[in-house]
């Protein structure tokens, strides 16, 4: 899964500390979330999404494609 956390924490001009304060995780969370080594729990997802003023799918980008066979 990809994901614009970066960009939209980037357009609200916040630190991944200040983002990470206004959540109620860690800086560390921020980072491993922005750099696709973790995927936030859905809470957390949707705190974000609401935090930026957006909807889930703007923030993360499901690229699982279904094995046809």
């Amino acid at each position: 899964m990809r994901n614009n956390v970066r960009t939209h924490r980037e357009t609200h001009g916040w630190s991944q500390g200040e983002l990470a304060r206004r959540l109620g995780v860690s800086r560390q969370t921020i980072n491993a979330v922005e750099t696709d080594k973790y995927d936030p729990s859905l809470p957390l997802a949707l705190r974000m999404a609401k935090l930026f003023g957006a909807q889930v799918p703007d923030l993360f980008i499901d690229d699982w494609e279904p094995d046809e066979t």
